[in-house]
């Protein structure tokens, strides 16, 4: 399939300290391609060198065909770009945001208008269009930055923690957008930290510290985990948690709500073996079940192989 977006030991380095570390991964043309890790991973900096804003220390990378060192100004115009903070001006109204938008595209006239007309009907904010921006509600400010980004119709998107901030619904009305980008072949590649919203990727990238260190479809990076998970279900959870936590056969045990989770190698027959211990700590009304992985179980899986 066709490649939008390639990199090949994509590195950033800030005077000693290294904020991309060598990456690679390419992302074909219509996929939504996620990039989930902690903040300080190194997610927007390799945003930022893949729309032509910082320039990579080592390694190649390409968007559209277009060279992320040697041809900037033509990614720049095959792009949109939505960051974290929304990029919007506060003191101009709806209208002149996306005026200003469009001239930096070089749109005018009636297609302005007419790109400018389909903005507000996908961002659903055709009473806005005169209200200042600063008095407007997070969820329509975070579709107007998306409109902005996409006014120029360009065949690639990079957005950067674009539902940060956002209650869970106006996430999920923000991915119903992103999900009609991609079915019109737009390429989109997306930053976030939030486990849940990962699963909407085609494909993702777990990264730690500049590094990916996992990268596959979300149900391939679960079906892959090397370990079994199972749930307990226990009274007084958090001094049980104390108790079993470190015994040798839990490769990790974590909180979830009410319940402990639990990874073991998949050839122990945990529910036996933990019961024993349960029953010797004079605990005998719990619940053991397998469970499904879920990303935060692969994400904290690998961490803990890098010792983070």
């Amino acid at each position: 399939m066709e490649i939008s977006v390639e990199v090949k030991n994509l590195t950033k380095r800030f005077d000693k300290f290294t904020a991309v570390d060598g990456i690679n991964f390419s992302v074909r043309k219509g996929e939504i391609f996620g990039f989930l890790g902690p903040n300080g991973a190194g997610k927007s900096t390799t945003i930022k060198m893949l729309c032509g804003i910082l320039s990579p220390t080592d390694g190649t990378g390409t968007v559209s065909g277009y060279d992320i060192v040697n041809e900037q100004d033509k990614i720049k115009n095959t792009i949109g770009y939505m960051s974290q903070k929304f990029s919007l001006y506060h003191d101009l109204t709806v209208r002149e945001n996306l005026e200003f938008f469009g001239s930096i595209y070089g749109l005018a006239g009636r297609i302005l208008k007419e790109r400018i007309d389909y903005v507000r009907e996908m961002a659903g904010i055709g009473d806005r269009m005169d209200s200042k921006v600063d008095i407007l509600p997070g969820g329509i400010k975070q579709r107007l930055a998306l409109g902005g980004a996409i006014l120029h119709d360009p065949p690639v998107l990079f957005l950067d923690e674009p539902t940060s901030g956002v209650d869970p619904l106006m996430r999920r009305n923000f991915w119903d957008l992103i999900y009609n980008f991609s079915r019109e072949g737009k390429t989109i590649f997306v930053t976030t930290h939030y486990m849940d919203e990962a699963e909407h990727c085609n494909r993702m990238a777990l990264v730690i510290a500049g590094k990916i260190i996992a990268l596959d479809t979300p149900d391939n990076l679960k079906q892959n985990l090397p370990y079994s998970v199972y749930a307990l279900q226990v009274d007084d959870f958090i001094k049980v948690f104390e108790k079993i936590s470190k015994l040798e056969f839990i490769e990790e045990a974590a909180i979830f709500g009410s319940d402990i989770h639990i990874l073991c190698d998949r050839k122990y027959k945990l529910k036996s073996e933990l019961g024993k211990v349960l029953n010797n700590i004079g605990v005998t009304d719990y619940r053991i079940d397998q469970i499904p992985a879920s990303l935060e179980d692969v994400f904290v899986t690998h961490a803990r192989r890098l010792g983070v």
